[in-house]
């Protein structure tokens, strides 16, 4: 092999193209700083729409304004929004409700109120349930009921127990709603606790991105998909530790 002041010709000629080769990239600019050669973000102009839309969405329904629990009332249900229509397993029923942990607890109650205080929706029971209401119902924003406007409360049998009424229920029926309030370790309060009693109606009683509800939803989620536990398991409600923990929340 012949050579070029001691290299090999092989050698030298692959310098020389890797010289040729580094000098083509600087002249197009693919050789950079690192900062330089990072590469741009493409333009995505179907995401930015759909972004768009969905911002101009949400300000068409917000209102501003929150119910009394801090939580956000909403203009309309199944637009779109936070509020939608939610099954409530084991009844046949639905109920617009804010989606994620809220519905999760607030599903809960429902199902153990239907299988342990009173069915809802027999014989064709009409409106057993009720959940949002539009903002422009809401008489006072301070009161709990302005809560169903947030999607955050939900009244059962609202013509069964009108609200300033007491004694709805039975020592037994309100025995196991106690118990239902425990599940949610206070959550979600009971309308009949309050100064004006409601008795129909159950909400939420924490400002949004509170932990409590966070961790009671996941609580609620296991026992749902565990066989023989949550809503439907029809616990001793009257055995003495459960009626200990219900006393907690009182």
């Amino acid at each position: 092999m012949s050579t070029n002041y001691g290299i090999p010709r092989r050698v030298t000629l692959m310098a020389a193209v890797g010289v040729t080769a580094v000098a083509s990239i600087s002249t197009t600019g693919l050789l950079a700083t690192p900062a330089a050669a990072a590469p741009r973000p493409l333009k995505n102009d179907k995401l930015k729409e759909a972004l768009r839309r969905a911002e101009a969405r949400h300000r068409r329904l917000r209102t501003g304004r929150p119910s009394a629990n801090g939580w956000q009332m909403q203009k309309a249900a199944d637009a779109d929004g936070d509020i939608v229509s939610m099954p409530v397993a084991g009844t046949g029923l639905a109920v617009q409700l804010r989606t994620g942990d809220a519905a999760t607890v607030l599903t809960h109650v429902i199902r153990r109120f239907h299988y342990e205080v009173d069915a809802l929706g027999r014989h064709g029971e009409p409106n057993p349930l009720k959940g949002w209401v539009t903002p422009s119902a809401v008489r006072d924003s301070r009161s709990p009921e302005s809560n169903q406007a947030s999607g955050t409360a939900v009244v059962i049998r609202p013509g069964s127990y009108p609200p300033g009424a007491r004694d709805g229920f039975t020592e037994g029926q309100r025995l196991v709603i106690r118990d239902v309030l425990a599940d949610t370790e206070g959550v979600v309060r009971w309308g009949g606790d309050d100064r004006r009693p409601y008795e129909g109606l159950f909400y939420l009683a924490v400002p949004p991105a509170d932990a409590r509800l966070a961790q009671v939803a996941a609580k609620v989620r296991a026992w749902n998909e565990a066989p023989g536990a949550g809503a439907g398991a029809v616990p001793d409600v009257a055995e003495p530790a459960r009626r200990r923990r219900a006393a907690r929340y009182l």
